[in-house]
């Protein structure tokens, strides 16, 4: 097996090969990737019938059981995010601004590819497709890093993501999968600095915490989802409802998921029994505030933790507030810069809370679970991030080029007097 840096380096000469396609030329090669994913189906479902029952032997949490989890469905949707990925505006070559300056130069500003992405992540399989299609559309090379839970069917999606690279005449590096899954090999790629532009973690807290401690590249981050719905005195109750249960229990073990619900006290007599209904057909657990309890006293009392939680289940916090300002403060306590909603008829109260939250996300009468780049337009998501730095939020495929200058001019110095005039 070659080292860890032989390989970034065999990824970083195959990205500047993919730098050079065309957007036709990219799009043809992910449709390929697409069309031999799902000729692959039998194979990817295969390894993950392993990884299933290697997981289900450890006592792996259902959590992470149902992102591991592959069937019929979730390979054809992946297969779709990937062709949806290939119709996309290419953003390599897009001119974000444009300028003739006095002195006659022109100055451009271009989306270039970042380059090599080193992608670190847990037992999601899908991210192995996701993140190699967003980094090709922008002509980047990828060197996915998976968990060992899902270490068969990440391999088995990769080996058909890198057959249709080769069917177009392109190095299967472009699409690089680390077979050894020690941290020692993660440690030694987050710190091959000259060949790595960028990593994205994508899991756990734990494993977001990890590769930040220890990398020496530039990192894309977000730790954790305490997604917050605040149900103002002027919210449709039906509406609220509609977005409290779709954001707790549709699917509680993802990111965007609900973990805390804050109420208007003068709509929490009205609201909270039925709360409690909808989401009790649901089996979710409700932990609630002395004023939660007051009307609802089999709730389970809520600690302090539980505010700053990420369940990850079906598990739900609940505070009665006294008004917005109560709801943005107990958010700027608590709050992970995720996705924060708000149910309210009242625009000025509903404009407020978006310009008064920070998050990466904000939803006015929205479901939380909306807060996805495939939802957001930007087809399949490579991560989201709740890091200030060149990108926010859901990450698609722009997010992984950068602005540079390009410069045209006829001849133009910056200091005429010091030039000699030659012949």
């Amino acid at each position: 097996m070659d080292s860890i840096r032989v390989q970034a380096l065999a990824c970083r000469d195959a990205a500047q090969v993919v730098a050079e396609l065309d957007t036709s030329a990219k799009r043809q090669l992910l449709l390929s990737m697409a069309d031999a994913l799902q000729a692959q189906c039998t194979a990817v479902l295969a390894a993950n019938a392993l990884d299933m029952q290697q997981a289900d032997a450890k006592g792996v949490q259902a959590a992470l059981l149902d992102r591991l989890r592959l069937d019929p469905q979730r390979v054809a949707a992946i297969a779709v995010s990937l062709r949806e990925v290939a119709v996309l505006p290419d953003p390599v070559g897009v001119v974000t601004r444009r300028e003739t300056r006095p002195n006659g130069l022109s100055v451009a500003r271009v989306r270039v590819p970042l380059g090599v992405v080193a992608m670190i992540y847990e037992a999601r399989p899908n991210v192995t497709a996701d993140a190699a299609a967003l980094c090709l559309m922008a002509g980047n090379g990828v060197i996915l890093r998976g968990g060992s839970e899902a270490r068969h069917s990440n391999a088995a999606i990769a080996a058909a993501l890198q057959q249709a690279l080769e069917a177009h005449g392109m190095p299967a590096a472009a699409v690089t999968l680390v077979a050894d899954p020690s941290r020692e090999t993660m440690i030694e790629l987050l710190q091959l600095s000259d060949i790595v532009d960028l990593a994205i973690p994508r899991g756990g807290e734990g494993l977001i915490r990890f590769v930040t401690e220890h990398a020496r590249v530039p990192v894309i981050k977000h730790y954790k989802g305490v997604c917050h719905l605040y149900v103002d005195r002027a919210a449709d109750i039906a509406l609220a409802l509609n977005l409290l249960v779709d954001g707790k229990a549709s699917r509680p073990g993802v990111c965007n998921a609900l973990e805390t619900l804050l109420v208007h006290k003068d709509i929490a007599a009205d609201f909270l029994p039925r709360a409690a209904t909808a989401l009790g057909r649901r089996q979710v657990e409700l932990r609630g505030c002395e004023r939660t309890r007051q009307l609802l006293p089999a709730l389970t009392p809520a600690e302090e933790a539980d505010y700053a939680a990420e369940y990850l289940d079906l598990i739900l916090a609940v505070r009665v507030v006294d008004d917005l300002d109560a709801a943005l403060a107990h958010i700027r306590r608590y709050g992970s810069d995720h996705t924060e909603v708000i149910a309210t008829r009242d625009e000025a109260i509903a404009e407020r809370f978006v310009r008064a939250i920070r998050s990466a996300v904000v939803m006015v009468n929205a479901s939380s679970r909306f807060s996805d780049g495939g939802e957001l337009g930007l087809g399949a998501e490579i991560g989201i991030s709740t890091t200030r730095l060149h990108a926010y939020g859901p990450m698609g495929a722009e997010a992984l080029t950068v602005e540079r200058f390009v410069v045209r001019g006829a001849g133009q110095v910056r200091h005429p007097q010091s030039v000699q005039q030659e012949g």
